[in-house]
């Protein structure tokens, strides 16, 4: 029966977070800028519920300071293709997923990366769905930009808000990040809108959230197959809609060095430093259907992964990269639920790093 494989790209496939990085690099303080507009995304996602608003739309309330920068799509095509940084063991990871199943990546990410990821791992591009970005197309006037600068370090000086595990309405923030979300309102709902290239904010959609459950079920129609017969591999807030959709219909819902957002909604976690384990994964679904799958993974071993018969040329490259044991994977319960996520959290950020690994 065929099944079909599907991942989110930067944290699975990639470490890259393509567009905090492009902030990094030509905004003043913009790792501040954007992991603050980061943490405002969280919030209006997962504890306010802003109507309308998608997990991941991080990458369009900072389209308006690229623009004041002078930040071109030229330049975000050039600074990704030379920026790319593959989890371990990415392209024999998806060679062997292709053998054995269709493919596709469902990602937030800007198609200028996605493009250049594309062609770097030698995966058809026409088998992607990401944020589609032309922001050569949106004119923008000296004045505009002088605001927009003020109000880029103007965020970038805000405390980083802590959203407490418990909140669920403003009033459960500390007086400080309350004030911040306030004002943040108010430059990206009433200030930025009135400027022309506050445009950007509601003609850009970003694929997170509900538009990644959206594509993972044109990706099936595509592909001739069930939703029951999808895995989809996820690491953040932008997957949790995908994530449950998947585990609704019957398919798999995997998090890979996820964080609580991801881990909460995944059925099974996995913590690596190579991707190559998700080809285990895969091949198991893809060939033994969910039900079977979930035993092996049950007792993961190397004796349970050997019994399922999983292909020699595939253990013998899982080998070279584990040779000691394999990597950590678990099926997520409500008792061990809180331990993943403190687990997969920390190691999260041993893999990408501090700074991208605690974002949402």
């Amino acid at each position: 029966m065929k099944r079909l494989f599907i991942s989110d790209c930067e944290g699975p496939i990639s470490k890259n977070d393509n567009a905090y990085e492009l902030a990094a690099n030509f905004i003043p303080n913009g790792d501040k800028l954007f992991s603050n507009i980061s943490k405002y995304d969280d919030v209006l996602t997962d504890v306010l519920e802003k109507s309308g608003y998608s997990a991941g739309s991080t990458l369009k309330l900072i389209l308006p300071f690229f623009k004041a920068y002078g930040l071109t799509d030229q330049q975000i095509e050039e600074f990704s293709a030379k920026n790319i940084l593959l989890i371990a063991n990415t392209q024999a990871t998806l060679r062997h997923i292709q053998e054995v199943g269709d493919a596709f990546i469902v990602s937030t990410s800007y198609e200028q990366y996605i493009k250049a990821l594309c062609k770097a791992v030698e995966f058809p591009s026409q088998n992607t769905y990401c944020t589609k970005l032309n922001l050569d197309n949106y004119p923008i006037t000296p004045q505009e930009a002088e605001k927009l600068k003020a109000l880029a370090q103007e965020i970038a000086q805000m405390p980083l808000i802590e959203v407490p595990s418990d909140a669920v309405a403003l009033g459960d923030f500390s007086q400080t990040d309350q004030a911040s979300i306030k004002r943040l309102d108010e430059i990206f709902w009433k200030e930025i809108p009135q400027l022309s290239v506050g445009k950007l904010l509601t003609e850009v959609v970003t694929v997170g959230g509900e538009q990644k459950a959206a594509a993972i079920r044109d990706a099936a129609e595509r592909s001739g197959v069930r939703l029951a017969d999808v895995m989809y591999v996820g690491d953040s807030i932008t997957d949790v809609e995908a994530l449950k959709l998947v585990r609704e219909e019957g398919g798999l819902a995997v998090s890979f060095n996820g964080n609580s957002y991801a881990v909460k909604n995944a059925e099974i976690a996995v913590n690596s430093e190579s991707n190559l384990v998700l080809a285990i994964i895969a091949d198991l679904f893809c060939r033994l259907g969910k039900t079977q799958a979930m035993k092996v993974y049950l007792y993961w071993s190397r004796a349970a992964v050997e019994e399922s018969g999983t292909s020699g040329a595939l253990l013998r490259q899982v080998y070279k990269v584990y040779p000691a044991t394999l990597p950590r994977v678990e099926i997520v319960n409500p008792r061990n639920v809180e331990t993943i996520i403190k687990e997969s959290s920390e190691f999260r950020k041993q893999v990408r790093g501090v700074a991208i690994g605690r974002l949402g």
